[in-house]
This record gives C-alpha cells, sequence and structure tokens, in this order.
C-alpha cells in the first residue's frame, strides 16, 4: 500500500469515528425531539411514538406534583399496564391511577396490591370522598418478591411528602405458586418494611381465584394463601378485611369468566368491604 493511500485510509478512519462520537455525544443524554426518543429507544414497549410524544406533551403541561407521579407510573408501571395509562391520559379517562390532590386536613390511604386491588380503587376512593386521601401504590404490585424489592419507591415516588396514615395491601394471587414456608417469610419482611412508615395496617386476604387453564367447575383456590397470611397477620396483630369469605359465599353471582376477576357488581363490593374495613380504623383520626 502507498505512503498517500495509508494517508487516506487513516483519514477516512478518522472521520468515521468522529461522526459516530458525535452521533453517540449527541443522543446520549435526553432526547430534544421525536426521532432522538426513537434513536434512544425511549419509548416504553407497546407505545407508538406519536402516542407518547402527545403523551410527553401533555405531561409538560401539568404541575411539578403531577409530572413527578406520571414518573412514577412510567417506572413502575410496566410494558402492560403503562400503555393502557397513556391511552386513557391521552383521552382523558380516569383510572386508578389518577393524580391524587390532597386535603391536608384529611387522612392519607395508599392501597397495595394487584389487578383485584385495582378494580376497587377507584369506587373506595369515591366512597371515602371527604375522609380521606385515598390514593395506590404506582404499579400492579405482582408477587410479594416484587413488593420487596420496590416498596420504598411506591411509598415514597410521586406521592408527595410520602406520609400515610393508613397502607391497605394485598399480596396473594402472583405467589400462589410460591412455597409457603417463602410466602409466610415475604410476608413479614413487608410487614417490617410498612411498619416503618408507622401507618396503621390493613391487611386484605386474597379473593377466590383459578388459574386460567383450570376446569371450569374446578374448585376455587386461595384458601392456603390466606391460611399462611392470616398466621403472619395474628402474629403481627394487624386487622384483616376478609374478601374471601365474602366471595367465597357468592361466587357464581360475583366472580367474572376468567374466574380470577370479578364483575361489576362483584367490583363495588370489593370496594364496599375494604370501605368498611377502612371506616374502622379512620374512627380514630
Amino acid at each position: 500500500m502507498s505512503h498517500k493511500l495509508l494517508i487516506m485510509t487513516g483519514t477516512l478512519f478518522l472521520c468515521v469515528q468522529f461522526l459516530l462520537s458525535a452521533q453517540t455525544t449527541s443522543l446520549s443524554g435526553e432526547p430534544t425531539n421525536a426521532a432522538e426518543v426513537i434513536q434512544q429507544n425511549k419509548i416504553p414497549h407497546g407505545i407508538e411514538p406519536k402516542d407518547y410524544e402527545a403523551y410527553r406533551k401533555l405531561v409538560s403541561t401539568l404541575s411539578s406534583e403531577e409530572q413527578s407521579w406520571e414518573q412514577a407510573l412510567e417506572k413502575y408501571l410496566g410494558s402492560f399496564y403503562f400503555p393502557l395509562h397513556v391511552k386513557d391520559k391521552l383521552a382523558k379517562r380516569s383510572n386508578a391511577w389518577d393524580f391524587v390532590k390532597d386535603d391536608p386536613k384529611l387522612p392519607r390511604i395508599i392501597l397495595i396490591g394487584d389487578s383485584i386491588s385495582r378494580s376497587y380503587t377507584q369506587p373506595v376512593r369515591k366512597l371515602l370522598e371527604g375522609k380521606a386521601n385515598v390514593h395506590r401504590a404506582p404499579a400492579n404490585c405482582g408477587p410479594t418478591t416484587t413488593g420487596l424489592r420496590e416498596i420504598e419507591g411506591w411509598l415514597t415516588e410521586g406521592q408527595g411528602e410520602g406520609h400515610w396514615d393508613i397502607i391497605v395491601f394485598n399480596f396473594g394471587i402472583h405467589d400462589r405458586n410460591r412455597p409457603s414456608k417463602e410466602y409466610a417469610e415475604n410476608l413479614k419482611q413487608l410487614i417490617i418494611k410498612l411498619q416503618k412508615t408507622n401507618a396503621k395496617l390493613l391487611w386484605v386476604r386474597t379473593t377466590p381465584f383459578n388459574d386460567k387453564n383450570d376446569p371450569i367447575n374446578a374448585p376455587l383456590k386461595g384458601s392456603q394463601l390466606n391460611e399462611v397470611a392470616d398466621k403472619i397477620m395474628k402474629e403481627y396483630n394487624i386487622p384483616m378485611c376478609d374478601l374471601y369469605t365474602t366471595f367465597a359465599e357468592r361466587t357464581k353471582e360475583l366472580i367474572g369468566e376468567d374466574r380470577t376477576h370479578f364483575t361489576a357488581e362483584g367490583q363495588k363490593t370489593l370496594a364496599e368491604e375494604v370501605y368498611r374495613s377502612i371506616i374502622l380504623l379512620l374512627k380514630n383520626f
């Protein structure tokens, strides 16, 4: 290879390196437009670029407190629930993860749990209107392992001062395949974390359910999970909202086609039962 060709090759290599470096530098920070959002793979899975851009534009118009809450939702909701939330936000539809503007004169309550908890969040909020500020965790909380990993963030991120008077919590259906000993230990560790908040705790017993592959006439599950949890809650002197018994007695009437979630009437019943248990705790406020 001639000396001139070596120089040209070296120059070309340096130019390519410079361009790559410039591109990396320009895209290393926060994206400045929709194209950079796409290039940086900043769009959460399941959301169209135009919808995400519209959502971010909408969020930018909100108060700092609301923006903080939306950031928490984007962080914790995951690839299934966050796209649904974005669609609701753009369509101006209310959902369980609506921002809650606190009335400073009222107690603060947070609901922690999976999709069963989500289904009763809004009706409980309505029932307690004027009596309490009802928030929920910025997640579909899943199993105890997720709770142990994320609970501090759920209690504080986007949640204002992070002070709670009452914490209503459940972990059950997503732990159905977990060994009982591990489930019990996880619940104990979660309780220890929750007790550090100095809030009053309320445990919600797991509702009857079946896995989707179970025969339609198979006996509903949940009692084994509740047997484990009941012992733990009694050990820590934590009151319980007994949704299991309520729905075991009215299964055919209230359970949905998937044999896990509930009809509209069932969700109303869920909310009423949770409301009654919370009201008992609110007597001291």
